[in-house]
């Protein structure tokens, strides 16, 4: 499962639905649009451990969702 795989309307539920804090809203964001872990780190300004524990945390997030 990547968040790059739902369609926008599901990403809007996810949005919704989720309650993601700012950066695992950030994470989601920037995973939407395609990108890396490595890019996200870079955008983000942390590092890529960081990254996967937020793909962990959002992960696990959309999984209740659904």
């Amino acid at each position: 499962m990547q968040v790059y795989d739902f369609t926008e309307p599901e990403l809007d539920m996810f949005r919704e639905l989720c309650n993601f804090t700012p950066a695992e809203r950030e994470y989601f964001e920037l995973r939407a649009r395609y990108k890396s872990n490595v890019e996200i780190a870079l955008t983000m300004n942390v590092s890529e451990s960081q990254v996967s524990k937020l793909a962990r945390k959002v992960k696990s997030k959309m999984l209740r969702v659904l």
